[in-house]
């Protein structure tokens, strides 16, 4: 067997196991760690030129922040609701633009944001088991 095709099924079982054990604040987080690998591998493809790779890890990174997106409540009318369903409106059409453009800035402009907003939920503690 290839090694890397093996290294890649373990990854793959690791992922399984801990999305199936995770708290909804976890797979929240996971996503958006999820959608910065993505950046950042699609960075690199960008960098050495790899035009197809960069397209699908683009494509992977704004489903992902799609899914982000789908995920809020819309319902509730907090302000602050509206405005992360407008942030990654914006980091998706910004992503399709440096897809276009092959524009490396841009990538790191939705990073940053993302990364904000991640930071930003990895301090709201996930809650603790009730009693």
């Amino acid at each position: 067997m290839n090694p890397m095709l093996a290294l890649r099924q373990y990854q793959k079982i690791g992922a399984q196991a801990q999305t199936s054990e995770a708290s909804p604040h976890r797979l929240v987080q996971m996503l958006m760690e999820g959608g910065l690998d993505r950046i950042a591998q699609a960075k690199g493809a960008m960098e050495r030129k790899d035009i197809a790779n960069k397209g699908v890890l683009i494509g992977k990174a704004i489903g992902i922040i799609g899914g982000l997106r789908e995920g809020l409540d819309l319902e509730n009318q907090a302000e602050s609701v509206g405005e992360l369903d407008n942030l990654y409106t914006y980091m998706m059409k910004r992503l399709t633009e440096a897809n276009v453009s092959a524009d490396p800035k841009i990538l790191d402009e939705v990073a940053d944001l993302l990364r904000t907003v991640k930071d930003g939920w990895d301090a709201i503690a996930a809650p603790g088991p009730q009693f």
